[in-house]
């Protein structure tokens, strides 16, 4: 990436802009290469989540991060470059497309500040391949037009443009002037989506579910679950995660941000999300599950795994956390993911540091055993690299890997998509951070199909499996009521 010394806040002129265009513009002439142009600038104070939903188009793609508790969020739409990939080289394939890219940009301005510059918004399914008729690809990254970003005080807008060797210079600086303008002085509009009510989507629901089908629903996952351990018991594999899913329809479209709104503000601890497709589908949730994040050459990880309920008062807290570390089952089951991850990226050359035992991770409606894992990156080692190699862990997928996943589909009976899948951004820095799209639902007009699983393990109970599968569809459907 090119980072030209030009301060468009120092030069915030039409005509200075109409001049760092017309540059681009020969430069793409020159190599006969079009030019991704980033323009990097602080703004005022803006919520990131409240500027995409009043701009929100079900017809753009989109790609929202939260860590509330953090204060940190992260917005782009509609894509400027963009690129598919699917089959076990998705992941390299798209680090090509982002090496390619960045050969070919131009950027100017708070480029060096964090969420500065242009970012490259990432989601890959669970699978390698997706099945006929998803909603989502099995790997997706774009650039957007317009990134609006919060770091604790500081907001940062970007405009992302593509200038070609014949671009109509006028037009352009005339958008990026405009929308800069905006940006410095934003007017929260309201959304031309109708509002939606979830209680009247459950009731509705549940009116047209023919008798008996719920508790259909559940007998199938508690076979499922028995499937799974007589497989484990023969030797085939350690661990399997089984997901289940739960639909809910309303009278009114469902704003796919609104809905995230309520998740954001039940679980701040979590990170809130929001993936849209560009046909009118997004994908949301609040993940308590970090997959990996570099930032300066440091790379993190954890290992989360096992679950217990939260209790009302500090003392029934304290027993349910209690329990979880002293259970032979859920310690099992947490020691699978951490040694899975020292088995994959120890061979990247990674001295990986994390703690001897597992502590808990608090969330608003559960309690996880969580490990936390850091390295030192070498140059030779890229995000994506280790992204490749830890997804899908054996917190979402099992143990081994190849011999589980290939399970999966089999016993769940429905295709996951984006749900488990890695979720997250790259910058031009090598920095970045992805997620795992769990505690999610797939929001499709009057639908919403919600998505929860666990890991079975040897001792595990397909009556209390179910009993905390049913346990994270409630949290989510109270997080999403009015």
């Amino acid at each position: 990436m090119t980072i030209l010394p030009l301060d468009p806040a120092a030069n915030a002129t039409p005509e200075a802009l109409r001049a760092f265009l017309a540059q681009c513009r020969d430069a793409a002439a020159r190599d006969n290469r079009a030019k991704l142009v980033s323009i990097s600038l602080a703004v005022d104070a803006l919520d990131p989540l409240a500027v995409l939903e009043s701009i929100f188009e079900p017809g753009e793609l989109h790609f929202y991060a939260e860590r509330p508790s953090l204060d940190s969020a992260i917005a782009g739409a509609e894509a400027v470059v963009l690129t598919e990939a699917s089959g076990p080289a998705r992941f390299a394939d798209v680090q090509r497309f982002i090496d390619d890219t960045l050969a070919h940009t131009i950027a100017v301005g708070d480029v060096e500040t964090p969420f500065g510059g242009p970012h490259f918004f990432c989601s890959f399914a669970f699978h390698d391949d997706v099945e006929a008729g998803e909603f989502f690809p099995a790997a997706r990254v774009f650039v957007p037009r317009w990134q609006v970003s919060r770091a604790g005080e500081r907001t940062t807008a970007v405009a992302n443009l593509l200038v070609t060797r014949d671009a109509p210079i006028d037009l352009l600086a005339e958008k990026v002037w405009r929308a800069h303008g905006k940006f410095r002085a934003f007017e929260y509009g309201v959304t031309r989506v109708p509002d939606r009510t979830l209680n009247a989507a459950v009731e509705l629901e549940r009116r047209e579910e023919p008798a008996g089908r719920d508790g259909a629903l559940d007998e199938a996952y508690r076979a499922s679950v028995r499937a799974a351990l007589a497989r484990i018991a023969a030797g085939e594999f350690n661990k399997i995660v089984l997901a289940r899913t739960r639909t809910v329809r309303s009278a009114q479209p469902l704003h796919p941000l609104r809905m995230l709104n309520g998740l954001r503000q039940r679980f701040p601890d979590c990170y809130a999300f929001s993936v849209a497709n560009g046909r009118g589908q997004s994908f949301i949730g609040a993940t308590p599950e970090r997959l990996v994040r570099v930032s300066r050459g440091v790379l993190e990880t954890e290992a989360l795994a096992g679950s217990a309920p939260r209790g009302v008062t500090a003392s029934e807290d304290a027993m349910h956390g209690g329990a979880l570390l002293r259970s032979e089952k859920d310690r099992r089951e947490q020691k699978l993911v951490l040694d899975s991850i020292c088995r994959r990226l120890t061979p990247l050359g990674l001295n990986l540091e994390f703690p001897s035992e597992p502590a808990l991770r608090k969330l608003a409606n559960v309690q996880h055993l969580h490990t936390p894992v850091r390295a030192t990156l070498p140059n030779t080692v890229r995000l994506l690299d280790v992204l490749a190699r830890l997804h899908p862990t054996p917190a979402v997928g099992g143990s081994p890997k190849q011999a589980a996943i290939a399970r999966i589909r089999e016993l769940e009976n429905f295709p996951r998509g984006l749900y488990a899948g890695a979720l997250g951004w790259l910058n031009a820095r090598g920095g970045g951070e992805f997620f795992v799209g769990l505690r999610s639902a797939l929001i499709d007009g009057t639908r919403a199909q919600f998505f929860a699983g666990n890991g079975i393990v040897a001792g595990s109970s397909p009556e209390e499996e179910l009993a905390e599968t049913e346990l994270k569809f409630r949290a989510m459907e109270e997080a999403l009521r009015p």
